[in-house]
């Protein structure tokens, strides 16, 4: 029988109540909350749970997101139908992952998945996935693409994408394809080639699946979802998810890198260590559990579902696993909780000012079950000579939710282009921005890595 929980939050969307809550202006989390050890506030498991979504409805004419001081912002490209992801090819062509969700015909069942389906088709999720990689070309340096073809259609909610020597790789929801690649080309017909398969399924709640190569070329990583917020679907359909794979792309082999990281998203290389931003689980409050920045160790457990950030215990997930709580590795850098990071990308490459030369960029989804809101930005987070984040988080671009509590936008991934601008996806305003130095600004030549980056 449906709890009288999920039926008084069915009756409050339908009704619109939570939907139109009076509007909240942006914060940041509490700065205790956020970086190598942040401060936990005990559960606050509601009867209700918070629903705080800002609708999607995009920019108004000539609006833009707003830049940091000694930054500007501007369109690259726009007109996408959820631009999700992007990559630069070594030529200086930028790749867009136009995706949403695949059909899941087990995700969302029963009340409290009509109430999510509400909540995420509001907040700009609900849209059929176009299923497309469209190239972006700049050829005159001018800071706004000329050229726009479609680079490969006939996908299954296309994510993560790499080259590595004369193959294109891309992760689809379900698969890893490659795609034979010759340098300059603006469209690619031949047919995939699938060489591994990925955790996908009737639920796939977690559904996007990002990929990176290993610094030599010869592995691939790729982040798989947990199939629930806190394993309520059972552990049998967690099988292979909540965790980052490695393949070896010689003798086509798989195994678990790392797990316990509920929902990873954006890989980078920094430091010579393997990076990833995830997404922690929800209805614990406002400021639990925070989603997090961290390097990724091979063998290591990250604590999902049964503990967060270490040794703290989430009383939800059944069966209890003590053994497993014992060995939970504490992720590196908190980035305060619900903010949704899924980009990221290093300052390797980039020619920005300071203090926007040595650091993680990190596109920030934002919230929709906290109130106040967090997240809807994009924030850079200082790192040292080693790779390790040292600071708070300095917002790079904010000002994708109006005054009046509507999402004009929603930043995803983010990438360094050739001439060293930021790229951001932005799925809600459907544009490609591109931030530079703003004039005047003493803007540096492109930063040097603390490691060297894998191929691209």
């Amino acid at each position: 029988m449906p709890s009288k929980l999920l039926i008084a939050s069915t009756a409050l969307l339908c009704s619109g109540s939570l939907l139109a809550q009076p509007s909240t202006a942006n914060t940041q989390p509490p700065a205790e909350t956020i970086g190598a050890n942040p401060q936990l506030p005990n559960p606050n498991k509601k009867i209700i749970p918070t629903v705080h979504i800002a609708p999607a409805k995009g920019w108004p004419d000539g609006a833009r997101p707003i830049a940091a001081a000694g930054l500007s912002v501007a369109p690259f490209a726009s007109g996408f139908d959820h631009p999700r992801w992007v990559y630069v090819l070594p030529n200086g062509d930028v790749l867009v992952a136009e995706s949403n969700a695949p059909p899941k015909p087990e995700d969302g069942k029963g009340i409290k998945g009509a109430v999510m389906g509400v909540v995420m088709k509001k907040a700009g999720a609900g849209v059929a996935s176009a299923n497309r990689i469209t190239l972006l070309r700049d050829a005159d340096g001018d800071g706004t693409a000329e050229l726009r073809t479609t680079f490969l259609q006939g996908l299954n909610s296309p994510i993560g994408m790499v080259l590595i020597g004369n193959y294109f790789y891309v992760a689809n929801s379900d698969a890893i394809v490659r795609f034979p690649y010759v340098a300059g080309q603006t469209q690619i017909t031949d047919a995939p080639t699938k060489v591994f398969d990925l955790p996908g399924g009737p639920i796939n709640h977690h559904w996007t699946k990002n990929i990176i190569a290993s610094l030599d070329g010869s592995k691939l990583y790729a982040t798989v979802g947990s199939n629930s917020n806190v394993a309520e679907n059972g552990i049998p359909a967690e099988k292979g998810r909540a965790a980052i794979w490695e393949f070896d792309i010689a003798n086509g082999k798989g195994r678990l890198f790392a797990t316990g990281l509920r929902n990873p998203n954006g890989m980078a290389w920094a430091g010579g260590k393997l990076w990833t931003v995830v997404n922690e689980r929800d209805e614990l409050g406002n400021d639990l559990v925070p989603d997090y920045l961290t390097s990724v160790t091979d063998g290591a457990f990250y604590g999902w579902p049964y503990s967060y950030y270490g040794p703290n215990v989430d009383v939800r997930a059944k069966p209890q696993a003590p053994e497993l709580v014992a060995k939970a590795v504490k992720p590196d850098y908190s980035l305060g909780s619900h903010v949704a990071p899924l980009g990221l990308a290093t300052s390797e490459g980039a020619a920005l000012p300071a203090p926007f030369n040595a650091g993680f960029f990190i596109g920030q989804h934002g919230s929709w079950n906290r109130k106040p809101r967090t997240g809807y930005n994009v924030v850079f987070v200082p790192y040292d000579g080693k790779a390790m984040p040292t600071a708070q988080p300095v917002v790079v671009l904010s000002g994708f939710v109006s005054a009046s509590g509507d999402a004009y936008g929603r930043p995803v991934g983010v990438a360094i282009d050739k001439r060293g601008g930021l790229l951001v996806a932005d799925d809600v305003g459907n544009v490609i921005w591109r931030v530079t130095g703003a004039p005047g600004s003493g803007q540096p030549q492109p930063a040097v890595p603390p490691a060297s980056a894998a191929p691209r």
